[in-house]
């Protein structure tokens, strides 16, 4: 817990340092733009991009197959854009690499590895209707 809490301050303590730096360098109105302009972005994404990978996962259990990699695209594009809702560059940073496909494929092992652990302990269930 402890180690959650201090991974939280400095992220946020580094997220402040590097707002003040962008600031000092375009300007407070520009930084603050810039923050809702990517704030106005995470939103259609989340909003077009995620039914879209939704419907894709729809589509893919009416066919039969395992929706796993649909699936784990489709919360890799949810998790990016609501990153990019977040106020913060480096919340930006990390959504947009988890929005673009060549970058998400990168996150996608670090996924199913997360996946596979809470299922071996139990704490990840799949129901079957």
């Amino acid at each position: 817990m402890r180690k959650i809490f201090l991974g939280f301050i400095v992220y946020a303590l580094a997220e402040l340092a590097l707002l003040i730096v962008v600031g000092q360098n375009i300007g407070i109105l520009n930084t603050l733009l810039l923050i809702v302009a990517t704030s106005i972005i995470g939103i259609y994404v989340v909003k077009n991009k995620g039914m879209n990978s939704v419907q894709k996962v729809k589509n893919t259990i009416a066919r039969g197959e395992a929706p796993g990699p649909a699936l784990v695209n489709t919360v890799l594009n949810f998790s990016g854009g609501v990153l990019l809702v977040l106020p913060g560059f480096i919340t930006d940073l990390v959504g947009l690499l988890l929005l673009l496909p060549f970058s998400r494929k990168m996150f996608q092992p670090i996924f199913y590895y997360w996946m596979r652990k809470k299922m071996k302990k139990g704490q990840f269930i799949i129901v079957q209707k």
